[in-house]
């Protein structure tokens, strides 16, 4: 059994090393403090009749509705004051998630790290963003992870309302950089870029982050990128999966097909039964261990369903009974 000493500043500094071999080691030390310090995930194993103590493996973890964002400050420890709060969008009237953050350094160290594992090096990118500006939206935490890469690259910025600015740069970048280029945006604005102006991409990294909701028919992501594909004349389009709730995110460098950090696990469990949840699964509604979840909730219900693919990525599949669609769907609402 895990114990239930918990030395935060260690745990965050071997973050983002955590292995295979050590990652449920890390879980369950994670789930002891977070059952003894978090008082509603504390009141939530409660009314599951669960005993904390009692609980061995990883499988065994009740994951929090995703729900309880909406509903209530989930934060470990006691602190009076946090560095940030993420915020989801949401349309008039509908109640939005909160993300306690209690340190934003916790937040870009583990953003940056796994998006240099997979893209290399920040400071070789120039960054453009079709997302609100960050003083537009500083409560995204989509909008602040790019707003912490383009700082760090020294290199980019946000265009979401001058598409012909963006397009003009990176038609100018192309000529005279030999940084990569890298856009990133949501949905709605890369489609409204290709059927628009239909500039030539080639050689550039288009990165969506979802988002139709209220602006575009929906469509499936494979449609999505057919038409990014053919109109901007490249050959892949990458995809970035994340949510307010949880710190880390995933990417898929082609085809929708995600890869995750070391640091989080993705279990996937019967849409019909929340607490049927096995590890040979193929298809079901994603729950999600974030150990950078550090000062709220690790363990996390989500509403998103998802597959595993042949090769071992993710396929997330869209939402269980067309739950509320968050984050960058709504950005600029």
């Amino acid at each position: 059994m895990a114990s239930t000493s918990f030395n935060r500043a260690q745990f965050i500094e071997k973050l983002t090393s955590t292995s295979k071999v050590d990652f449920e080691e890390k879980a369950l030390r994670l789930f002891q403090y977070q059952a003894t310090h978090n008082p509603i995930y504390s009141a939530y194993m409660a009314s599951l009749g669960k005993d904390t103590k009692a609980i061995q493996e990883v499988t065994q973890i009740p994951f929090l509705p995703i729900e309880f964002f909406k509903s209530h400050q989930v934060i470990t420890g006691t602190r009076t004051t946090n560095e940030k709060v993420f915020e989801s969008s949401g349309t008039t009237g509908k109640q939005t998630s909160r993300h306690y953050v209690q340190a934003l350094s916790l937040y870009d160290k583990v953003s940056q790290a796994f998006f240099e594992e997979i893209y290399g090096s920040v400071h070789d990118y120039h960054i453009l963003a079709l997302l609100p500006s960050y003083l537009e939206r500083d409560s995204s935490s989509l909008v602040h992870m790019v707003a912490h890469f383009i700082k760090q690259s020294g290199e980019g910025g946000f265009y979401l309302h001058d598409q012909q600015a963006l397009i003009d740069q990176v038609a100018l970048l192309k000529k005279n950089t030999t940084s990569k280029i890298l856009v990133i945006g949501v949905t709605f604005a890369l489609l409204d870029i290709a059927q628009t102006y239909q500039p030539d991409w080639r050689g550039v990294i288009v990165m969506e982050t979802g988002g139709m909701k209220g602006r575009r028919k929906e469509i499936t992501r494979e449609e999505v990128h057919h038409i990014l594909k053919t109109h901007l004349n490249i050959t892949q389009v990458h995809s970035e999966y994340g949510m307010t709730e949880l710190l880390s995110q995933a990417y898929a460098p082609k085809e929708g097909h995600f890869y995750l950090p070391q640091w989080t696990c993705i279990y996937l469990r019967d849409i019909n039964d929340p607490f049927s949840l096995h590890t040979q699964r193929q298809s079901g509604g994603i729950n999600m261990i974030d150990l950078a979840n550090i000062d709220s909730c690790a363990f996390i219900e989500t509403k998103d369903i998802g597959r595993w693919t042949a090769n071992g990525a993710l396929e997330i599949l869209g939402r269980i009974d067309n739950t509320d669609i968050r984050g960058c769907s709504l950005l600029t609402f």
